[in-house]
C-alpha cells in the first residue's frame, strides 16, 4: 500500500487518472492534505464516497504509530517516538519559543506561523545513523535504514495537526533528529520539496535548516542547486586530530575539505554557513580552541551556534559551565566571528541535540 506522502502531486494525478477519476481531484486531495491537513479518507468530504473508499483500500495516511509522547518539566519541549511499520523507531521533537499570546493570529499556517512565538521542529531522516559520532545517542545505535520522503513529511504533518487544534503553526523545521541528512540526501530533498510546495503545505524554504556533519560532495550539489535552504555544518573541533576522535567522518573529509566546500556553498548561493559546536568541558571549549576556530573560519560568510554538551550513556564527556561558554563566545567574538550560546531544551526527556535513540520508554 503506498504512502500517500510519498506521492509528488503529479504521481498523485497519474494514480487517479488510473482510477478513470478527473484531473481535477488531485489538487483537491492535495489541498486536502497539506492545506487543511486532513489525515484520513473520511475527512474529505468534497470527494465521492466510493473514491474515499479507493484512497483508503489503496493508500497508506500514517507509516508510523506514536508509541510514546514525552513532555518535558517546562511544558516547552515535546519528544516523540515513533514506530514504523517495520518496527524501527525514529524520533522527532517540538519545540516551544515564547508564548502563543506574542504572536497571535485566528487563522494559523505554515505563513504566519512566526514571530516572538516559535514552533520548531526537530525531525529524522533515517532509522539510526551510519556516521558513528561518539557524543550522539544515534551515532551510537548505528545505521538501520534511511526514511522515505513521506516518512519525513509525515513527522511534520502529525505536528502540524497537532498544533492546529492549539490555533498555532510550525514556525521552522530543522533536519537535526536522528540520522545524517545528506546521507539520504534525495529523499531528504524531496521532503523539503513537498512542503515548500506553494499550492500544498507552502513552508518557506528559509524556514528549514539541514544540519550535516560535513559530507563534501553533498554540500558542494547542494550549493550548485543554490536552494534558500539554510545550511548547518557539525563541527566540533579545529584540527583534525581532535575531529577524527568525535566524528570518524574525518577520516574521509578532513576540516579543510569541509571548509573548502562551505566556501564553495557561500560563493554559490551569498548565503552564510552556521557551524554547530557541542562545549564539551575542557576539550574543546577553550580560548586557545576558540583561536584555532577563528583562524579556520576568518574570512568566510558564518555564525557559530554553541551548545553545551548533552548528556548520552555511551560518552563520558561533560558540558562546560557557563563562564567557559561565555568566554569561548567572547573569544571568537573578538577574532571577528560571530557566536550564540545556545539554550538546552528537553534534558530532561532526551529531547536535546544529540540524544535521540529511539529508546522505548515502559
Amino acid at each position: 500500500m503506498k504512502l500517500i506522502y510519498d506521492l509528488t502531486c503529479s504521481e498523485l494525478a497519474n494514480l487517479l487518472k488510473e482510477w478513470d477519476e478527473p484531473a481535477y481531484r488531485a489538487k483537491q486531495i492535495w489541498q486536502g492534505l497539506y492545506q487543511h491537513l486532513y489525515n484520513s479518507p473520511e475527512q474529505f468530504t468534497n470527494l465521492s464516497k466510493p473514491l474515499r473508499q479507493k484512497m483508503a483500500e489503496n493508500l497508506n495516511f500514517m507509516p508510523f504509530t506514536v508509541k510514546v509522547n514525552q513532555d518535558s518539566s517546562d511544558g516547552q519541549t515535546r519528544k516523540t517516538l515513533f514506530e514504523l511499520r517495520d518496527g524501527n523507531l525514529i524520533e522527532a521533537v517540538l519545540m516551544r519559543y515564547g508564548d502563543p499570546a506574542d504572536n497571535p493570529h485566528p487563522n494559523p499556517s505554515p505563513q504566519n506561523g512566526r514571530g516572538a512565538s516559535r514552533r520548531t521542529l526537530c525531525i529524522s531522516t533515517q532509522a539510526g545513523c551510519a556516521m558513528g559520532c561518539v557524543f550522539c545517542a544515534t551515532g551510537q545505535v548505528g545505521f538501520k535504514r534511511h526514511l522515505s520522503s513521506g516518512e519525513i513529511v509525515a513527522q511534520v504533518m502529525v505536528y502540524a495537526q497537532m498544533l492546529k487544534q492549539q490555533n498555532e503553526a510550525v514556525s521552522n523545521i530543522v533536519f537535526m533528529g536522528m540520522g545524517e541528512p545528506f546521507h539520504n540526501y534525495e529523499n531528504t530533498m524531496a521532503s523539503i520539496d513537498r512542503l515548500n510546495d506553494p499550492d500544498g503545505y507552502n513552508f518557506g524554504a528559509r524556514r528549514f535548516t539541514i544540519s550535516t556533519v560535513g559530507l563534501v560532495p553533498q554540500i558542494k550539489r547542494f550549493a550548485d542547486e543554490q536552494r534558500q535552504v539554510n545550511l548547518a555544518i557539525s563541527l566540533h573541533a579545529a584540527d583534525d586530530e581532535s575531529r577524527v576522535e568525535m566524528l570518524p567522518i574525518n577520516k574521509r573529509y578532513k576540516i579543510d575539505q569541509v571548509m573548502e566546500a562551505c566556501e564553495y556553498y557561500v560563493m554559490k548561493t551569498s548565503r552564510r554557513v552556521t557551524f554547530e559546536w557541542a562545549l564539551i568541558n575542557g576539550i574543546n571549549d577553550t580560548p586557545e580552541v576558540a583561536k584555532k576556530l577563528a583562524a579556520k573560519l576568518r574570512g568566510l560568510m558564518c555564525h557559530v551556534n554553541a551548545i553545551p554538551l548533552n548528556p548520552t550513556a555511551g560518552y563520558n564527556g561533560k558540558a562546560t559551565d557557563r563562564q567557559r561558554a561565555i568566554l569561548f563566545k567572547e573569544t571568537l567574538e573578538q577574532a571577528g566571528i560571530p557566536c550564540t550560546i545556545r539554550m538546552r531544551r528537553g534534558i530532561d526527556i532526551n529531547a536535546g541535540c544529540g540524544q535521540l535513540a529511539g529508546a522505548v520508554s515502559e
